[in-house]
This record gives structure tokens, C-alpha cells and sequence, in this order.
């Protein structure tokens, strides 16, 4: 187990291109760390420049407090879980995993020994005699990551390791690298653009973005109070919907959003939340608000929080749909969120791009596209950014 810490690093390449910028963050000793954000964002970068494979352009990093810019792979004791598994095709499952143990020039009972462990844990045993042709991706992921196991090393790494499965096959061996983490202690810095890999398997995540760190958190907490509204737009799926608007302040005393040419009532709960929300009145702000903050309007509902859109399409998906709307506001679109959707909405006319509102609604009603429905908002899961997408001051 280990500690890391990046001081300050960048890493700047040849043609000035900056793939890290100023990175400063601490890795504690047994945590499992993610790095999760859209491609070309510094995440893969950041732990290539963590196993020794490239080089630091300015900054320290330190592997328990010893500063190891000019350590070499092998001198900082980590092991690294490829994308494409690296397994060695003439090579048995058993030989695939000695490999890097006659590289350490272990007596051959150790070798052995360990062995024997890795594979009970990941329930190779009954193929240590096959080669990698004759496994499942699933079972050549759990080599891989078994050859990593049997060195014993302090650090973990694992580099996007389930983008090459299937759906299910995914959540099945994140599953597994999770548990095991936890048995074993190791400290593990793991890579992904999968919110879902992310949201589920760390302890905490560090989200990425040009090569800048925008916030790391638990996962919860990066859901329920995002720095920004990259970090909001980009954990959860579908991503959460933020649009312009304004704070006003009734007579009465409530604060409420514009939203087209009418209002919406601010939860108290909102009003909590937020310090010193009066001095943001008559501002241009972002208001966001996730899909699952709307629900179809019962046809006698006497809800104030109600509004009416025009659908483009919907998503069957079961127990809920998900209905891909044209509302009176001007959404923020953020070109870097390729999880905005998940479909292509070209059919549903470029020009109304700029007001699509999603909602997750429950699928007990009919929903048909080219019609009007009224949802109900649940106020109470609003969230205010500054018009630059810096989230408003919460109350600590």
C-alpha cells in the first residue's frame, strides 16, 4: 500500500500541447482514486505519467512521500491493468502469470505460492492450463489483472480495463475489482470515461477536463453538489439540464427562477442550501435540474410548479421513459458532455436543439411525440451556478 501526491505537475508535450495542467491532489494510502472524464481530457495521461511511462514536464510526484520523477516503471513498485489485457497468446494462464514473477527472480515455491493465491481469488484455478484464446474476455480481464495481483505491488493501476466487455460482462468484473480492492487494501488509481464505472467503484473521483482538475469528491457528493457545471452536466445519465434564468425575489419575501415567461417557485430547502442567495437576485444565472426532477401533470393537478412542452421523442425503457422535450428556455449545451444524450436527436429539428429538455417520467402513461404535456418540477432538486458555471456558495 502507498501514499501518491501530485504537486503542480503538467505535463506539456513537443508540439505545446498541454495535456495536464497545474494537477495537485492526494491519493491516500489503500484508497481506490477514479479518474473519469470525456476523451483527450488528461485522465489516461495522468496515470501513464503515475507508472513512469512518460515523463513529468514540471511538478512532483511522490509514491510514499519519495519524490519518483526519475524512477523508472520497475523502481516504483506499481503493476498496470491494460485496456487490451497484454497477455502473452502462447502462454498458458499458469505461465502468463509466472511471467512477471521470473522477471522478480522468485525461488520457484514462491512463485508457485502465489499463483496458487491469485487465482484462487479470482477463480482462474480450473483455467491455469489455458491459453488466451481459449478464455472469455471476462476471464482474460481476470488474467490480467492477476498478473498484476501476483507482484504484490503498492500501487494498482488500471487503465479504461472493462471498455473491451459487454454490458453485462462489465458489471460483473467491476464488481469483482471493487470487492477485491477492498480485501486486499492496495491503493488503485483507476481510469474511465464510464460515470457509471466511476460512480460505483471509488471511493472517491477525480473528474478531468483539457487537462484540468475540476473537482474530486465521493461520488455522492459529487452528484448531489457539483463545483460546476461540467462536473453537474457530466455525472449523470442523461446528463442533468441546465438552462439561463434569473433569481427573483417576490413581496412575499420566496425567491423564485424565471423559466420562459413565467416563474418557479425556490424550495426552502434551496434557499438552505445556498449562502447569501439574495445578493445573486436579478443575475443572470444557470439553473439546473436533473430528469428525474419532472413528472407527468395528473390531468387535475393544482401543482404551481408545472410546465408545458411539446414532445420530440421519447425513450421506452421500461419501467420509465425518457422524453426528449422542446421547452421555453435557452439551454447551456456543453460540447465536451458527450453524455448529453443518448441518442441522436438530428430528427427532432437542429433549430429547437437549443431548447431540448429531458425528463425521466414513469412509464405507466402514454407518451406520443408532436404532443404537449405538462410535467411537474420538484423544485427542491434545483441547482444555481454563477453565470460562468461556478456553482453558488453552499452552506458547509
Amino acid at each position: 500500500m502507498a501514499t501518491i501526491t501530485f504537486q503542480h505537475v503538467f505535463k506539456v508535450y513537443p508540439n505545446g500541447s498541454i495535456a495536464l495542467k497545474d494537477l495537485c491532489l492526494d491519493i491516500k494510502d489503500g484508497e481506490f482514486l477514479v479518474f473519469v472524464g470525456p476523451s483527450g481530457c488528461g485522465k489516461s495521461t495522468a496515470l501513464r505519467l503515475l507508472a513512469g511511462l512518460e515523463e513529468i514536464s514540471a511538478g512532483k510526484l511522490l509514491i510514499d512521500d519519495r519524490v519518483v520523477n526519475h524512477q523508472t516503471p520497475q523502481q516504483r513498485n506499481i503493476a498496470m491493468v491494460f485496456q487490451n489485457y497484454a497477455l502473452y497468446p502462447h502462454m498458458s494462464v499458469r505461465q502468463n502469470l509466472d511471467f512477471p514473477l521470473r522477471m522478480m527472480q522468485l525461488p520457484k515455491h514462491q512463485r508457485q505460492a502465489r499463483i496458487q493465491e491469485a487465482a484462487e481469488r479470482l477463480d482462474l484455478v480450473p483455467l491455469l492450463d489455458r491459453k488466451p484464446k481459449q478464455l472469455s474476455g471476462g476471464q482474460r480481464q481476470r488474467v490480467a489483472m492477476g498478473r498484476a495481483i501476483v507482484r504484490d505491488p503498492a500501487v494498482f493501476l488500471m487503465d479504461e480495463p472493462l471498455s473491451n466487455l459487454d454490458a453485462k460482462m462489465r458489471s460483473q468484473i467491476r464488481t469483482d475489482i471493487a470487492s477485491l480492492q477492498r480485501r486486499m487494501g492496495t491503493t488503485t488509481v483507476y481510469v474511465t470515461h464510464d460515470q457509471v464505472e466511476a460512480m460505483t467503484m471509488g471511493d472517491r473521483v477525480a473528474v478531468l477536463r483539457a487537462g484540468e482538475l475540476q473537482q474530486v469528491a465521493p461520488p455522492q457528493d459529487l452528484y448531489d453538489s457539483p463545483a460546476n457545471t461540467f462536473v453537474a452536466s457530466f455525472m449523470g445519465s442523461p446528463a442533468m439540464n441546465l438552462f439561463h434564468t434569473r433569481l427573483l425575489k417576490h413581496e412575499n419575501g420566496n425567491f423564485a427562477i424565471a423559466f420562459g415567461n413565467r416563474s418557479l417557485s425556490v424550495h426552502p430547502s434551496v434557499v438552505q442550501r445556498y449562502r447569501n442567495l439574495e445578493q445573486y437576485c436579478q443575475q443572470p444565472l444557470i439553473a439546473g435540474l436533473r430528469p428525474e426532477a419532472f413528472g407527468l401533470a395528473d390531468a387535475n393537478s393544482m401543482v404551481d410548479d408545472q410546465i408545458q412542452v411539446d414532445v420530440l421523442s421519447r425513450e421506452a425503457l421500461g419501467h420509465e421513459h425518457l422524453i426528449y422535450t422542446r421547452a421555453p428556455i435557452s439551454i447551456i449545451q456543453d460540447d465536451d458532455n458527450s453524455a448529453r444524450s443518448s441518442r441522436d436527436l438530428t430528427d427532432c429539428s437542429n433549430q429547437q436543439n437549443s431548447s431540448l429538455l429531458i425528463a425521466r417520467v414513469s412509464s405507466s402513461h402514454a407518451i406520443h411525440p408532436d404532443t404537449s404535456v405538462n410535467l411537474t418540477v420538484d423544485m427542491s432538486q434545483l441547482y444555481l451556478f454563477t453565470a460562468d458555471g461556478q456553482s453558488i456558495d453552499l452552506k458547509l
